[in-house]
């Protein structure tokens, strides 16, 4: 169950850090697809944990930045002087999710269940059709618009004249360079999992490099037959957890602790989820940079989601368009897309894979981990949501 995973996330955390289950304020853990059972995951997954049941836990969904949302709760009960250390995290578990009856068969389920004479049962039940065994499965999709986020985000390529070997370009990229991560040892922040039944698992494990020829050949996933985005160019779901320790600085260094990184300045957007929905980037990244003093030169590491080449290359062809930022942002000049040479070195979502309530705390401490080991001082993370959601944040690099 998704509380097992974030259980051994902040099992894996306290055994990280050595820090004292007691000295921990509050847990807050996002999550996007909620199992009924764990609705407050974050409690269960704590109390599973061995954390004291005096620590208060709750969970906040926002699609896939529901765990950037924790990280930012966390800094607000600090900042508003409520606490001192938090745990922040996220956690989903896409191998088993939630399927229901149908809402026919649940409806009926109820009345029986309300039923009170042999007579009633059998009237209900002479009421029964085939269809009602129809399940309600997930999809990942727009509840305003009804459309997928894979048909979206083919929209989005084509709006912005993004190719289908540009894509798988771009993927191949991010493919490569996690493989060279791995395999230099930098993807270190890993705690093994034992899965009932299988083998443990140490290493992120949908790393693939590939061939453009492979790539070329995959059928489109969304838009048939004329898309671009396929399964080889989009993050693929995948079950994940992740946990940080947050502190004040001066409880933090009156523990003992050196401090990674501070998380400075965050803010949220939102945009049209039509149209727009996967461009939060584009416009969470020039607010958060004037909020900070800062400008796209000052960034030594850029950390944004992968949720499709597709999407990416838009944002930079957005980020890079003075036409768009007046047009839509009400911009005078554009702010320009970050530098290939900066941008996810060590992979990313399409990747490492993408479970939505966790990727946020995963793009946080990859930047503050690439930060100390390339000897940067700023970082900006960024991410889309669905909904036409996005957040960004400035990390910065603790002194030496």
């Amino acid at each position: 169950m998704a509380h097992d995973l974030a259980r051994a996330a902040l099992s894996g955390l306290l055994h990280r850090t050595n820090v004292p289950k007691e000295v921990i304020d509050y847990i807050v853990f996002g999550t996007v697809i909620q199992e009924v059972k764990t609705s407050n995951v974050a409690r269960e997954a704590s109390l599973g944990a061995g954390f004291s049941d005096k620590t208060p836990a709750h969970t906040v969904t926002m699609a896939c930045i529901s765990s950037n949302q924790a990280m930012t709760t966390a800094v607000g009960l600090i900042a508003a002087g409520q606490s001192d250390v938090v745990v922040a995290g996220g956690v989903e578990l896409m191998s088993d999710i939630p399927i229901r009856h149908s809402r026919k068969m649940r409806r009926m389920m109820l009345d029986l269940n309300k039923a009170k004479t042999l007579g009633q049962r059998l009237s209900l039940i002479s009421k029964f059709r085939l269809d009602f065994l129809a399940p309600e499965l997930i999809s990942v999709s727009e509840f305003s618009t009804n459309e997928t986020m894979g048909h979206s985000a083919d929209r989005l390529a084509a709006a912005f004249s993004v190719s289908r070997l540009e894509q798988d370009e771009y993927a191949l990229r991010s493919h490569s360079l996690a493989k060279k991560a791995q395999d230099e040892g930098l993807l270190s922040d890993i705690v093994p999992f034992k899965v009932p039944g299988k083998d443990t698992v140490t290493k992120d494990n949908g790393i693939r490099p590939s061939s453009l020829e492979q790539m070329a050949k995959l059928k489109p996933a969304f838009i048939k037959p004329y898309g671009t985005v396929t399964a080889a160019n989009s993050s693929f779901l995948t079950d994940g957890a992740s946990a940080m320790l947050i502190m004040a600085e001066e409880k933090a260094l009156a523990m003992g602790y050196k401090p990674k990184a501070y998380l400075r300045d965050f803010l949220y957007v939102s945009q049209d989820p039509k149209d727009q929905l996967l461009l939060g980037p584009t416009y969470a990244t020039p607010k958060v940079l004037e909020k900070a003093g800062l400008t796209m030169n000052d960034i030594d590491v850029f950390e944004f989601h992968e949720a499709f080449s597709g999407q990416i290359l838009a944002n930079f062809k957005a980020m890079d368009s003075d036409w768009f930022s007046q047009n839509y942002m009400g911009r005078k000049t554009k702010i320009g897309s970050p530098p290939l040479e900066k941008f996810n070195k060590w992979g990313g979502s399409l990747s490492l894979g993408h479970p939505f309530g966790a990727t946020g705390c995963r793009l946080v401490i990859t930047a503050a981990n690439r930060l100390q080991k390339e000897g940067g001082q700023y970082a900006l993370v960024a991410a889309c949501a669905a909904g036409g959601q996005g957040h960004a944040m400035i990390v910065e690099a603790y002194p030496k």
